[in-house]
């Protein structure tokens, strides 16, 4: 069942009413307002738009697209005309927000539109590389053949970037256990160290037991504080992160800072060069695949040097010879893009290109793995000398009292 809202007349008034009724289609939700007495005037489904929590929760993965395009694109090459498919897939689809998201692209493409225009009315579903693809596919009359090759791509990308997230995970985790243990330490632990010298005439504790039981006590007694200061924080940086300034510092920070810069490096190349073949193969011109490679790989500063090599190439540079020497690009992407032009097989270069970085990306993981967790150990063993050290120095100096009186 799917939610409609719907603008109709009431006979008897003239009033105008808006509302809205579930129902299997369009059809059937008419036959239900009719029903009530009311003259339907138009009739569209709930718009899949949701903010908060159910933003979340109401995303599209990368399986549902994935899933969506192959069957899409059995069911054209099976003979089905594009309505009749969409109407299966819709039926086979469990994601409610994708379902609500495909009646409305059938009510669309049942009105006379493509369905690349349709699409684009949804671009927190489908990107900017997801319509082009589409568009491209009817244009060419090859619709089943782009969905397929849209599968495969997103395929590729999902299992890249998950490997990339997975190598996030652990240091992460390691850094929250380490900072959750060193809280336990010196909100717990240390005041009972201080209630061991109240007592004690003369005694004084070590400076570095003395800073921790400051932090201890402003924790302790201004936690809502802290809380607070650092919910703000992250508000202000998330928000600031979203700006201009703030995406272009965190974009050259990720393709510079060691040790994850090369990994970012290349796993924008592979992106590039998954997402240009994916174009190219589908007969995308090659001004507008640069226009859109470089909105799919989300750093502005590779989206910028793209924007330069599409105006040198309007004026009538090769795609190499645009690249050639841009900080932005590693050496060998242009290298390797001249000799896919030289031969008449970039499709096929971007393709080995892609391959190449993409196996670079795992080799690249593997380092940054082993490089960060002796970081993390040495990290972690000097906090924890210096909890240590502000545990046990004070009873040594208390034993060593005892032991002279």
């Amino acid at each position: 069942m799917i939610i409609y809202e719907y603008t109709a007349r009431n006979a008897s008034t003239g009033q105008k009413i808006k509302a809205e009724v579930e129902a299997e289609n369009i059809q059937s939700a008419a036959s239900l307002i009719k029903n009530q007495g009311l003259s339907p005037l138009d009739i569209k489904p709930k718009a899949a738009t949701s903010t908060g929590f159910k933003k979340y929760f109401n995303r599209i993965k990368t399986n549902d697209k994935v899933l969506f395009s192959r069957q899409l694109s059995t069911l054209i090459n099976a003979g089905l005309p594009l309505v009749q498919s969409l109407r299966n897939v819709a039926q086979q689809t469990e994601n409610k927000y994708l379902k609500v998201i495909i009646t409305q692209v059938i009510s669309d493409v049942e009105g006379g539109v493509s369905l690349a225009s349709a699409l684009e009315k949804h671009l927190n579903a489908f990107n900017k590389v997801f319509i082009s693809m589409v568009a491209a596919g009817e244009a060419s009359g090859t619709l089943d053949k782009a969905l397929e090759r849209l599968a495969n791509q997103q395929e590729k990308d999902a299992e890249i970037l998950g490997k990339v997230r997975g190598a996030m995970i652990y240091p992460l985790v390691v850094l929250a256990v380490m900072f959750a243990v060193i809280g336990f330490m010196i909100v717990k632990v240390l005041p009972q160290v201080e209630i061991l010298y109240q007592d004690l005439p003369g005694a004084s504790l070590p400076l570095v037991t003395r800073i921790l039981l400051s932090i201890s006590k402003a924790v302790t007694k201004f936690w809502y504080a802290v809380v607070i200061a650092l919910g703000i924080f992250a508000v202000i940086m998330n928000r600031w992160a979203k700006t201009e300034s703030g995406k272009s510092f965190v974009d050259g920070l990720k393709m510079k800072i060691w040790p994850v810069g090369p990994l970012f490096m290349k796993l924008y190349m592979a992106r590039f060069a998954r997402t240009g073949a994916t174009l190219v193969s589908s007969g995308v011109p090659l001004l507008q695949m640069l226009d859109i490679t470089g909105d799919a790989i989300s750093n502005v500063h590779v989206e910028d040097s793209l924007k330069k090599a599409a105006e040198k190439v309007k004026g009538g540079k090769a795609l190499s010879e645009a690249l050639e020497n841009d900080p932005n690009f590693l050496q060998l992407v242009p290298n390797m893009i001249q000799i896919g032009e030289q031969s008449g097989a970039l499709e096929q270069m971007l393709e080995k290109i892609a391959d190449y970085y993409e196996k670079e990306v795992d080799e690249q993981i593997r380092n940054v793995s082993s490089i960060i967790e002796p970081v993390l150990m040495v990290i972690l063993g000097i906090f924890a000398f210096i909890v240590v050290a502000a545990v046990l120095l004070p009873i040594y100096g208390l034993a060593g009292q005892n032991f002279t009186n």
